[in-house]
Formats: structure tokens, C-alpha cells, sequence
């Protein structure tokens, strides 16, 4: 009887052994060996994972990917494939999807669905045909809102992290989490809907996760993405990155200008111009918006003829930026083209035309401080004074009162304007009102220079008080001595001008400017001699004014 039972149990393991699904033998064509390394070629961590498409997708842990340069995944045929991109990556779940070069690649099905508690699932190892363990699932607790994350009771073999747990049907449905003890009779998965969902976004270049490994990370889909990435890339990646990834960009989005435009930006910084016109005449060719492309092109020439203009392209200069700002206003007239033109021609000292063309797009949506401020500089080169007060008005018109901080750079603009016309009180106004934005950040050449606006405007005291405060700000510079002393002569106060004039010659001994104060205050108080020894030392070093003073005061 004994023996009888021994047969029982022994053809009962055999048949747990032998009687796999149907399914196992082609799933395990889509399970690999990842293997990543660091930059110098030395192994960095190692982990299993599958195929979940047909054009090298695929899904593992992501903690291997750290800090890694380069990425290989062996196959069930033991073919080494080198790891092209990631796809996307997760740390709190410890996910990473990626793509491997290969022509054609075996995936698992997704299962569409969560397993429930209770149902049979099995874990698939690399390679692994006849012992393929089983287990229940104890728990499938959601998170964020639609995926599971499974307990299951399953002891993993070695080395089975990252390896899939399939339902009855062979379809995916987790990816195995790193066990916390070999032991442990309850084992992890989070879902493989899950992990095959991380993307790309356009935000991702910045995605702590994903820079924490250099392997080169793929574009998004959506074109719209795509040119995010685009843009982020300019202040994330070095310079041969970034035109990597533009190369890319262009190779998914062939029919796309921005591609073009920004490998040309890159190619006229780096002083390639025939491979810069290429790109730019290619991106007109493609462009939906002809009119767009000819704007970008003329910006370009534009920047090369102005900052680096001493390496000369005989394809391009500004009368070529300005050909190009007219053909896209030829097509779509916008303001926006016009004044391009209007950059351009006071570029070329063309101010007449430049300004001839503000004045028909200030009352356009362009309209703006900035616009008015263009403008301005116009007729400041043509002389036109008033022309140029006038639209520094409507500059500082575009803001109201209470001023925010953004007025403060016109203010300033206006100020410096009024005070070049000799209106001294009103310029004093506009710093006043520059200053109450500014408090934090203004130094001691502001209130000399409202300190001019002052004596100009014969505001003494408060001239007085802003000389001190620069006095303050830059105690050794020997100018504002000279000027407070100066000052002080001007309106009587010959004792406080003798000892700032003292003061000058102490920081500057061998300039004329304290001996000259100094001397005239002392005349002026009755110290002749003194005062005119003094004069004689501030003639000696040069000073023009001298011999007529000494003149005046030895009569």
C-alpha cells in the first residue's frame, strides 16, 4: 500500500512540473537579461525585463539605469541588443521603459485588465520553459486610480526581479519587484500597464528621474511635445546633445521647420553659414507658413550681421535680413514683419525709413513700451528731440500709477532724455519716481545724476542731500567732493565747502579740483592769501579756470 502511494505522489509532480500553459514556451521569447554600464564600459547593475512591442519596447527596473552611459538587453537567443532610448522611467516603482535597436522584437501582450485576488499567475524567468513557478494573488491594492500593485504568494527564484507574472491566458500583467528577503513567501508586481505607459513629455529634460541616467532619452510623439523638448533643451543640454536630439527631431519630424530652424541657430553659432542657409532655405520649403520661416530667417541673418559681424558670409548681410522680413510681410502683413524691418533699417543708420515705419505700427497690437522706446531711438538719431520726448512720454503712458517695476527702466530712459533737454524739475520727477521702485538696487552714480537734475533744477538742499548719499555710497571717489564743494561755493556755504574741498585733496592730492574749491571759498570768506596760493597750486596742476579766478580775487 505504501508503495502505492509513493507512485500516486510521484506522477503527481511530474504532472506539476511537465503541465505548463500552452502559452510559455513562445512568452519566453520576450524575456531578457539587462545589463547597463557606466561610462568607462565597467558593469553597473544587471536585471531581467520583456518585450512589450514590436520595434525593441520594453519594460525592466529602473534602478540599474542609474548613472548609466550605455545599456545592453540578451535576448532569449542570447543575441546582445544595445538599448537606443528611454521611453520613459519611474523611481517609486522602480520601472524604467526603454527601446532596443532591433529590426523586429517578440512582445507579451498586455493584459487590458487587473487580475482579481485569488487568481492563478505565473512568473516567467529568462529562458525558463518547465520550471515556471506559479502563485495566487493575495491582493491587487490601485493606485493612482487605474493600476494595481500585487501581493502575491510566490516565492521568486534568484534573479527573477523585473522578470513578467502572466495570467492564465499569457498575458502580462505586472512586472516583479526586488524581494525583500529570498525567503519571503509573499512576493511583489506592480502593473505592466503601468509600466508600459510612461512616455516622454515635452517636460521630461528635466525630470530628475530620467537625468539621473545618460542614456539618451527619445523625443515625444506629439509634435507639440517634441518642440517643447526642443526648447527646454537649450538651457539643459550641452552643446552636442542638443544638436543631437535637433538631428533627431528632424529624422521624426522631417516636415516640420523648427527642426530646421533651430539646427541652423546652432550651425550660425558655431560660424557653419552654408550649412545654416541650407537649413533655414530647407525649413521654407516645408513650412505650412511660409511667412514664419522668411520672419525666423531674417531674425537669424539679422543676429549674425550684428553680433559677429567681423565673420563675413557672403550669402548674407542686412540688406538679405531685410529681403527676407519683407517677403514675409509680402505674404502675411503683419505688424509684427514691419517692424522687423524697422530693426533692421536703424541698424543700417536708415533711421527716416525706421522711423517712418514705428509711426504706422504704434497703434497696431504691437503696441507697447517697448515699441514706443524703438521708436524713440529713431528720433533721437534724426535729432528730433521733441519727436523723441514725445514717444519716451507714451513709453512711461503704457504704465499706471501706482508704477510697478517694469516702468522703472523707462523712467530712467525719460529721465536721462528730459535732463539732456534741460528740463530739470521733470527729470528730477522721474527719478524721484525711479528711485521709490528701485530702493533696493540704486547706487551712488543714480543720485549723482539726479543730484544734476537737482542743481539744474535749483533744488539745492535736496542736491546737497544726494551728493552726500553718493558721498556715502563711494566715499574715495574724489568727483563727488569736487561737486558737493562746488555746490557749496554756489550757494554760501563757504565754511562746509572749505572742509569737503580739504577732503577732495586728501583722496586726490594731485588733481586740480580741491585745491581750485578750496581757494575760491577761502577768497570768499576774506583768506586772500590762502585762497589765492591755493588757486595758484589748482593753475600749476592744469586747471583752465585758474588764471581768471586768481585775477579776479588779487584786484
Amino acid at each position: 500500500m505504501k508503495r502505492f502511494y509513493t507512485l500516486i505522489l510521484a506522477l503527481s509532480v511530474v504532472v506539476a512540473v511537465t503541465a505548463q500553459p500552452s502559452w510559455v514556451k513562445k512568452a519566453t521569447k520576450s524575456v531578457f537579461i539587462l545589463k547597463t554600464f557606466d561610462d568607462k564600459g565597467t558593469l553597473l547593475g544587471s536585471s531581467c525585463g520583456f518585450f512589450t512591442g514590436e520595434r525593441g519596447e520594453a519594460v525592466s527596473s529602473f534602478t540599474p539605469f542609474k548613472g548609466a552611459s550605455s545599456a545592453i538587453v540578451i535576448d532569449a537567443n542570447g543575441q546582445e541588443l544595445p538599448i537606443a532610448c528611454m521611453l520613459g522611467a519611474n523611481d517609486t516603482y522602480d520601472v524604467a521603459r526603454f527601446r532596443v535597436t532591433a529590426k523586429k522584437t517578440v512582445p507579451l501582450t498586455v493584459a487590458a485588465t487587473d487580475a482579481p485576488s485569488d487568481a492563478m499567475v505565473w512568473l516567467l524567468p529568462y529562458r525558463e520553459t518547465k520550471q515556471v513557478p506559479t502563485g495566487t494573488v493575495r491582493k491587487a491594492e490601485t493606485f493612482r486610480d487605474r493600476y494595481a500593485y500585487y501581493t502575491v504568494a510566490l516565492n521568486m527564484p534568484e534573479g527573477t526581479t523585473s522578470c513578467p507574472l502572466l495570467n492564465e491566458a499569457g498575458e502580462v500583467i505586472g512586472l516583479m519587484q526586488q524581494p525583500y528577503r529570498q525567503d519571503d513567501t509573499l512576493s511583489y508586481a506592480v502593473s505592466a500597464r503601468f509600466a508600459d505607459s510612461l512616455i516622454i513629455s515635452g517636460l521630461s529634460i528635466n525630470d530628475p528621474t530620467l537625468r539621473s541616467t545618460h542614456i539618451k532619452k527619445d523625443l515625444p510623439q506629439d509634435l507639440d511635445q517634441a518642440m517643447l523638448t526642443l526648447y527646454m533643451a537649450q538651457a539643459s543640454l550641452d552643446s552636442a546633445a542638443y544638436v543631437g536630439l535637433i538631428n533627431d527631431f528632424i529624422a521624426r519630424f522631417p516636415n516640420t521647420p523648427d527642426g530646421y530652424i533651430y539646427r541652423a541657430e546652432t550651425s550660425t553659432a558655431g560660424k557653419r553659414f552654408a550649412d545654416a542657409a541650407r537649413d533655414m532655405e530647407q525649413a521654407i520649403r516645408v513650412a505650412d507658413n511660409k511667412d514664419e520661416a522668411h520672419f525666423s530667417y531674417s531674425k537669424l541673418i539679422y543676429h549674425k550681421e550684428v553680433y559677429m559681424a567681423k565673420d563675413a558670409y557672403d550669402g548674407w548681410s542686412l540688406d538679405k535680413a531685410l529681403e527676407e522680413a519683407r517677403e514675409a510681410e509680402r505674404i502675411n502683413p503683419l505688424p509684427l514683419y514691419r517692424q522687423q524691418q524697422a530693426v533692421i533699417l536703424y541698424v543700417q543708420k536708415k533711421y527716416a525709413e525706421a522711423s517712418d515705419i514705428y509711426a504706422t505700427i504704434t497703434g497696431s497690437e504691437l503696441r507697447s513700451a517697448g515699441l514706443f522706446f524703438e521708436a524713440a531711438r529713431c528720433k533721437a538719431a534724426l535729432n528730433d528731440t521733441v519727436g523723441k520726448l514725445a514717444l519716451l512720454d507714451s513709453c512711461v503712458a503704457m504704465f499706471n500709477k501706482p508704477y510697478l517695476k517694469e516702468a522703472a527702466p523707462y523712467l530712467m530712459l525719460r529721465a536721462q532724455a528730459l535732463l539732456d533737454a534741460g528740463k530739470f524739475r521733470q527729470a528730477t520727477s522721474d527719478l524721484n519716481d525711479y528711485e521709490k521702485l528701485m530702493q533696493a538696487t540704486v547706487n551712488a552714480n543714480f543720485y549723482y545724476l539726479r543730484y544734476q537734475a537737482e542743481v539744474g533744477g535749483r533744488l539745492y538742499q535736496q542736491a546737497l542731500n544726494d551728493i552726500d548719499q553718493a558721498i556715502t555710497m563711494m566715499p574715495e571717489y574724489d568727483l563727488y567732493y569736487a561737486e558737493k564743494a562746488s555746490l557749496q561755493v554756489r550757494v554760501g556755504l563757504y565754511d562746509e565747502a572749505i572742509a569737503t574741498a580739504n577732503e577732495c585733496i586728501r583722496i586726490a592730492p594731485e588733481y586740480s579740483d580741491g585745491y581750485l574749491f578750496l581757494g575760491i571759498a577761502q577768497c570768499q570768506k576774506g583768506q586772500k592769501q590762502e585762497g589765492l596760493k591755493n588757486l595758484q597750486r589748482a593753475k600749476e596742476l592744469g586747471d583752465a579756470q585758474a588764471d581768471d579766478l586768481i585775477e579776479k580775487f588779487s584786484k
